[in-house]
């Protein structure tokens, strides 16, 4: 069967150059930009920034655990990829988990456990507080993206960064190992992955826009 393709529900212009990470916090989009290493709560509805905040690095990743925004930042002259809790009106704490080999791109929330994507090797892991490593799941594709919804793991995937073919992906934890699924083509070159309880959201970061959309 020829798998379909998701369909596109609305695309925004985005506040600051290259949108990167995104995520959702239960009542707004937070990016972050790539170029001038901000983060930002978006209101889609207004299609504007109601709030700014320098990340110390570039921010890749954006999950939001209930209470605080975690934020996967590559930090030094070697972006070096860390976890930082943020925490809206007090920002960025100063305490950071270093992710696995000092790598990884997207972060997603399962309630109770933070998971990391790292892109080229294709590995989504679950970690403890400490950063230390519980599951490691090999995937299919590169990985530029995740997000739960409704316990499953969802991905954004590609054979090629190169090309418009990307892939929404979900995970299935059901069995003794994980189950992958193909659900939607997704054609654009799309940067992270959120769910606002209704729709997926990704970054067409080449355009500077985001995109909201069904599967």
């Amino acid at each position: 069967m020829r798998l379909p393709s998701a369909r596109e529900v609305r695309r925004l212009r985005a506040p600051l150059p290259e949108p990167q990470a995104l995520a959702w916090d239960g009542n707004a989009l937070w990016l972050s930009s790539r170029v001038t290493h901000d983060v930002y709560r978006f209101d889609a509805a207004a299609a504007s920034a109601q709030e700014t905040h320098r990340a110390p690095g570039t921010p890749y990743g954006i999950t939001y655990d209930g209470r605080a925004l975690r934020v996967l930042c590559g930090e030094g002259a070697e972006d070096d990829r860390y976890v930082r809790r943020f925490v809206t009106g007090a920002g960025f704490e100063s305490d950071r988990i270093p992710c696995p080999e000092l790598t990884g791109s997207y972060l997603a929330w399962d309630g109770t456990t933070l998971f990391v994507t790292q892109w080229y090797r294709q590995r989504v892991l679950a970690l403890d507080a400490d950063g230390n490593v519980q599951r490691d799941i090999a995937a299919p594709r590169q990985l530029c993206g995740c997000t739960f919804v409704d316990g499953d793991l969802f991905l954004m995937t590609t054979e090629d960064e190169e090309t418009d073919e990307y892939f929404l992906m979900r995970v299935r934890f059901d069995r003794a190992q994980p189950s992958f699924e193909d659900v939607a083509r997704v054609p654009l070159k799309a940067r992270s992955l959120a769910w606002d309880g209704q729709t997926f959201w990704t970054n067409h970061r080449e355009r500077h826009e985001i995109v909201a959309f069904e599967a």
